[in-house]
């Protein structure tokens, strides 16, 4: 198992500022830039990662929070029930300049603090020495590339890292994965495009109206596209464009009859019956939505769905107290040899 920080002698609690929220989100790429603008204004920080889950929790492993020497804070790690304490920790670890590991809920010293969902918890937090590897991964998420970083409590560091396959713990060291904002591409011209393009802003993706006259907007694996159209014809040239490219998400407009159709034009330009597969039609998870701003929410639930199954299907494995690698097991540590302190 993970030490918990309260077995080992703590800072002084006197000087440490209270913990207050500063920035309301839990965007990864929000909460590394927070902790990058931080550092390069010279305020000390740490990164407190969720890294061990025992029973129920709000949050899967890899959550993240980012707190300031003042007692600031970024992120989310639980519910909200513990970021508070897990701020004050962090301010005393910069203080001390020292990593720790906290424990809430179930096995913790913190008798008071109790998590609704019945489980515990663990945070690894890491005083920020170098901002460099935050840096780099910002980087290659705003160049819409995926990321991994890789914490070694054992060295009390953080590592750029190709993109795992699941976020957890693997030789002694916690892995984190990062993928880009979801883009939705959106054709259609008319009201529902609208409201759907005005929801999917507020959800946090990156949205861009296009028009089936122009050239199509940059598609890559994290990006959706989603025809609303109420006219076959106009549809069918974004829809060869978006069947050569690689979204995760291709959703179309109109009746099953309307798809039928759709299906034998596709076939007669050459398409397969696997490619034509791969549109969602109708498009949305409730069908016959005659209004706006049911049909933006059923698109854009449809979407969110398959954005979890395509590109987060693999990450944030739930970890059990006995599925834990520990620094403290034998052999259980190895440096990466990016290591970066």
């Amino acid at each position: 198992m993970l030490a918990n920080a309260h077995t080992d002698k703590l800072s002084p609690r006197g000087g440490i500022s209270a913990s207050r929220q500063d920035v309301l989100t839990d965007d990864a790429l929000e909460i590394l830039q927070y902790a990058v603008d931080a550092v390069a204004a010279g305020i000390s920080a740490a990164l407190v990662t969720l890294v061990e889950v025992r029973g129920g929790a709000a949050r899967q492993p890899g959550a993240q929070m980012v707190v300031l020497a003042d007692g600031r804070y970024c992120g989310f790690v639980s519910g909200g029930c513990v970021e508070a304490a897990a701020a004050r920790e962090a301010s005393e670890a910069i203080a001390s300049g020292r990593d720790r590991v906290v424990r809430f809920g179930e096995g913790s010293d913190y008798f008071d603090i109790v998590l609704p969902c019945g489980g515990g918890i663990a945070l690894a937090i890491h005083v920020i020495r170098n901002s460099a590897p935050l840096q780099h991964t910002l980087e290659r998420l705003y160049q819409r590339q995926s990321a991994g970083l890789a914490y070694d409590p054992s060295y009390s560091s953080i590592a750029c890292i190709p993109c795992p396959a699941f976020v957890g713990w693997a030789g002694g060291q916690f892995h984190l994965a990062f993928v880009p904002r979801p883009r939705l591409v959106i054709f259609g011209g008319s009201i529902e495009a609208s409201s759907t393009a005005s929801l999917a802003h507020a959800a946090g993706y990156e949205v861009a109206l296009a028009s089936h006259l122009g050239p199509m907007p940059k598609v890559d694996e994290f990006t959706a596209i989603a025809l609303l159209f109420h006219d076959l014809d106009r549809e069918m040239g974004p829809l060869q464009a978006a069947l050569d490219a690689a979204p995760f998400y291709i959703g179309t407009l109109g009746s099953i009859r309307t798809h039928e159709r759709r299906t034998y034009a596709l076939l007669a330009l050459g398409y397969r019956s696997e490619d034509v597969a791969r549109i969602k039609a109708p498009i949305g998870i409730f069908p016959k939505a005659r209004d706006a701003s049911s049909l933006a929410l059923s698109v854009l639930a449809d979407i969110a769905l398959a954005w979890q199954v395509r590109v987060r299907g693999g990450v944030g494995v739930e970890l059990r107290e006995d599925h834990v690698l520990t620094a403290t097991q034998p052999g259980a540590v190895t440096k990466h040899p990016n290591m970066e302190a």
